[in-house]
């Protein structure tokens, strides 16, 4: 008998109703699976896409999946979400609250470029779909995306490292699970059409893919609707951010903000003045 049978008043089991989770006592189902198969049996990746997607994946999937998590945990303290977390951890609150704090930044700015740039890949391949040369698509494409986002092309050029070391290395995973014919590769190859028209408009100079537009090409290729990109962006840091406020509770530190406090701000405003007497 299914949970949502149980109640006796039916409008107890209208209240929510999800496909991903059956339970009563002694029993525990995703999507129809026992929970004591699952365990030992398939990794944290394959559940991701099992609770996400709604079947499991092929182990070739997972594996290309946990890659694309694995690969952006961290970026160091320069990054918004893991100084918050630092920061956060030295006023007093639980692991929790830090690391809520610091997801709760992941947006278009800082954790939104991948949720983008497979938004960008897939309007590029629904203009092939529909008759489209490639490059014309890329060109649209980019335009879309820029006409969108602004001049800062999501997925593309690192302020940090002229080539991201991850990205190749995602690549490479993805063009040998398209030989293998795990995935169809058609949006690495969207992804470099792109990096290849972005070098044109800057007369030869490259901006190459980064972590965001790699992941992205892997979530693509995997059938990731574009928003699940972001949720996934904030499970995969969320382990940096963990880290990072534990490392930090051990370390101490009390209201430590984001510059030390030998140094001020630079103040813009008026000059020094008094407030006005009640006769003026």
């Amino acid at each position: 008998m299914s949970s949502n049978d149980s109640p006796k008043d039916p409008r107890v089991g209208e209240w929510w109703r999800t496909s991903i989770i059956d339970m009563k006592p002694g029993e525990i189902r995703y999507r129809g699976y026992p929970i004591q198969e699952l365990i030992g049996n398939v990794s944290f990746a394959q559940m991701i896409w099992l609770m996400t997607r709604g079947d499991l994946p092929s182990v070739a999937q997972g594996r290309l999946l946990d890659a694309a998590l694995m690969s952006a945990v961290d970026h160091g303290p320069q990054a918004p979400s893991i100084a918050i977390a630092r920061m956060a951890a030295t006023c007093g609150i639980g692991l929790n609250n830090a690391m809520a704090s610091a997801v709760n930044v992941l947006g278009d700015v800082h954790g939104g470029a991948g949720e983008q740039a497979v938004e960008m890949y897939q309007a590029i391949a629904a203009r092939i779909d529909a008759g489209a040369l490639p490059a014309d698509a890329v060109r649209a494409g980019l335009d879309e995306a820029i006409a969108s986002h602004g001049k800062f092309i999501s997925g593309f050029g690192h302020r940090f490292h002229p080539i991201d070391p991850r990205a190749p290395r995602l690549l490479e995973l993805v063009d040998a699970a398209a030989k293998e014919g795990h995935v169809g590769g058609r949006y690495a190859a969207i992804a470099r059409g792109v990096e290849d028209e972005l070098a044109a408009r800057k007369n030869g100079r490259r901006i190459p893919m980064n972590i965001d537009g790699a992941t992205a090409v892997i979530y693509a290729e995997l059938g990731f609707p574009a928003p699940l990109a972001r949720g996934l962006f904030c499970l995969s840091r969320s382990v940096g951010i963990l880290a990072h406020a534990w490392e930090q509770t051990g370390q101490g530190g009390r209201n430590k903000g984001p510059i030390p406090r030998e140094y001020l701000w630079a103040y813009d405003g008026p000059r020094q003045r008094s407030v006005p007497t009640a006769e003026r």
